[in-house]
């Protein structure tokens, strides 16, 4: 793949340029380029709204937004860098993936100026328009081109401090014009830095999406230029050197490319392997923390780089996640952790959770205008100097859940911010439709929060987290789902233990949790509720009426009825032998469930059924467990988090990693004779 075919101005550093599909698909076009205009809607409004569409209604905020369906024919996209523009026909380059985020570098860099400088073949007009944080549109100047053409912008930044972009459209006169590249460049001699990058990759068994990301970056020469180490942490069974395809990707990338092969500790160990070998090779200025089950938009790395190698202090640099099966819907446009309740949160009130940039483009959503500051970056993509690393340290030894959470906190009280980048994006399996609160996860999420409380929440005893822990019991509880609740309250124990027993059982607790499923119905799984007696029921419950969520006020009063029922109350006799209903996942509310006692319940894929049983005297046991455990917590606040505080150092140290990795190598096979290692 060859270099941007538009010149920079000399003295200048590319920063962006402007990009088309690999694989043009109308599902991921609309984050590329658009045919429609958008425009701010009247005077003094916010919103913003499109000539060419027909309005939708009240979108974020309140505001009167637009629907826009690109009709721009993928067959035309064969180029990754030109797009043509048809005669009388409209092009927008105000999309996720080719606006400039003005505010983003107004904020984090010393860039005060871009050029924007656009190639063009044919006649037409160019107008580049800006938007302010509150989305409102402005024309910033135009040109009109003809024949074969380089026009040159030099556009202000001074006024995004609070957020906005940039952006071109491309009008075609009579004829076809092609917009034959286009690039953002700035003052070279601004950057901090011009720095190279490793990536750490961590697979388990998903050796498809591990050998296409290798492969997309063993083909792309622009990469390959600022590249030192793609490392590949393999903890799985199935071994991606197993495989006949890894040879001649290995063999294109040489020493670029180096597998290693450990036991399952977790993504937590895996990032942390990579993170070591990046930072202890000490030739990378970054390290990139990326998940195997991707597909990556390989410009989103160079555009972490180059915006990291602008920052005006060492910062880590993420990428935003789309959603895999559904690929022009934006998961997130950043996250920070509620200091309160130490749970992810939006930044701004009218952020939205998967965004589909097919129905509300860029240019007509208000919110995507106000830049979003976070406080941590997802690992799906993540870049972070490896001077950060060797300051604060490598991942805590959690295995998964919150790892990357807490080292954007750590590394913000560390002088060491983080930013998600938009224009730079991956493709990964959203969680949307997951439920990982439920099953042998819940573990890890109930476990690794309560230490981030104790690590960095600002509140005495850990603000909400204690008593948002309770309630949560008590929802597994009356919602019948106790192997749940039995990993929630061997999560908490361990969390009384203190920090000393993380690394020694980062490699046995997930296949000790997962060998207390067989003890309990609800985490007996089979594919079809007709594996499993006909549903009956002798008096539906409520008389048949719908059911409906506790009103807030009369909650705390609804749970302690239910909770006592659920104690004292016997079983009906019949459901032991027949489950009273069968229960969506989207249905298996916890309020809803309470009113049974057993039933069939979907899991949030679809794939498989479990029988929820009632066991009165098992919630006793567990209420009582759950009860004492979160007195302690309580109690023992103040002496457990000065006890992790002391040790974060020590436990997130080269030196504590270096000991798990030595005591968690990859098991050995018959086949190769030996315990697996490092391969290059």
């Amino acid at each position: 793949m060859s270099t941007t075919p538009t010149a920079t101005p000399a003295g200048h550093r590319l920063l962006q340029r402007l990009i088309l599909p690999l694989e043009p698909t109308p599902d991921v076009v609309p984050l590329y380029i658009e045919q429609t205009t958008a425009h701010s809607t009247s005077a003094g409004s916010f919103g913003l709204g499109s000539e060419a569409a027909a309005p939708r209604g009240d979108g974020a905020g309140g505001q009167r937004t637009s629907m826009s369906h690109s009709q721009v024919d993928v067959g035309d996209l064969s180029a990754r860098h030109s797009a043509p523009v048809p005669a009388g026909a409209m092009r927008s380059f105000g999309t996720y993936f080719n606006a400039f985020p003005a505010g983003y570098w107004r904020r984090w860099s010393r860039v005060r100026e871009v050029t924007l400088t656009v190639s063009t073949v044919g006649r037409g007009q160019i107008v580049v328009y800006r938007s302010n944080a509150r989305g409102s549109i402005q024309r910033q100047d135009f040109r009109p081109v003809d024949g074969v053409s380089e026009s040159v912008f030099t556009l202000p930044l001074e006024a995004f401090g609070d957020g906005g972009w940039y952006w071109f459209d491309v009008y075609a006169g009579a004829e076809d014009i092609t917009v034959a590249g286009a690039a953002w460049s700035a003052d070279a001699s601004l950057a901090r830095t011009e720095g190279t990058f490793s990536i750490a990759m961590t697979t388990m068994n998903k050796v498809s999406y591990c050998l296409d990301n290798i492969r997309a970056l063993a083909g792309n020469e622009d990469l390959r230029a600022v590249l030192d180490v793609m490392y590949v942490v393999d903890q799985g069974s199935d071994r991606l050197r197993d495989h006949a395809e890894l040879a001649p990707l290995q063999e294109a990338m040489g020493s670029q490319l180096q597998i290693i092969e450990q036991g399952n500790i977790g993504g937590s160990g895996g990032f942390s392997r990579g993170m070591y070998e990046a930072a202890t090779a000490n030739s990378s200025t970054y390290v990139v923390n990326c998940d195997d089950d991707i597909v990556i938009e390989p410009e989103s790395l160079l555009r972490l780089k180059t915006f990291a190698d602008f920052a005006r202090t060492p910062t880590i640099v993420g990428a935003h996640m789309f959603d895999l099966n559904n690929r022009s819907v934006l998961h997130t446009f950043g996250e920070i952790v509620d200091p309160w309740r130490i749970q992810p949160a939006l930044p701004s009130a009218d952020g939205t959770l998967g965004h589909d940039f097919a129905l509300e483009p860029l240019r007509s959503t208000p919110w995507l205008h106000r830049r979003a500051d976070v406080d941590y970056n997802g690992w799906w993509m993540c870049m972070i100097p490896t001077e950060t690393v060797r300051a604060i340290g490598l991942a805590l030894p959690v295995f998964i859940k919150w790892d990357d959470a807490e080292y954007g906190l750590r590394a913000k009280k560390a002088g060491y911010p983080t930013v998600s980048l938009p224009g730079a994006g991956v493709w990964h399996v959203s969680w949307i439709d997951k439920d990982d609160l439920v099953g042998w996860q819940a573990y890890f999420h109930e476990r690794n929060r309560i230490i981030t409380a104790l690590l960095h929440s600002p509140y005495p005893r850990g603000g909400r987290v204690v008593k948002e822990s309770q309630f949560m019991d008590v929802k597994h509880l009356i919602s019948m789902q106790y192997f749940t609740e039995a990993g929630r309250l061997l999560a908490q124990s361990d969390v009384l233990r203190g920090p000393h027993v993380l690394h020694e059982e980062i490699g046995t607790k997930l296949p000790a949790i997962r060998g207390m499923a067989k003890d309990f119905d609800d985490a007996v799984a089979r594919k079809d509720a007709d594996q499993y007696p006909e549903i009956h029921v002798d008096k539906p419950p409520r008389k048949g009426r719908p059911f409906t969520e506790p009103h807030r006020a009369l909650l705390p009063l609804w749970t302690a009825k239910t909770l006592v029922k659920q104690l004292v109350a016997p079983t009906q006799e019949r459901a032991a032998e027949n489950p009273q209903a069968a229960i969506p996942h989207q249905d298996a509310r916890w309020w809803r469930l309470a009113h049974y006692d057993s039933a069939l319940v979907s899991n949030a894929e679809g794939t498989q059924v479990s029988w929820y049983k009632r066991r009165p005297e098992t919630v006793r046991s567990m209420l009582t467990t759950a009860i004492g455990a979160h007195v302690e917590l309580y109690r023992r606040w103040n002496e457990l988090q000065q006890q992790y505080r002391d040790a974060a150092g020590e436990i997130t140290s080269f030196a504590a990693w270096e000991r798990t990795f030595a005591a968690n190598p990859a098991p050995q096979r018959e086949k190769d004779g030996a315990a697996g290692g490092r391969t290059a």
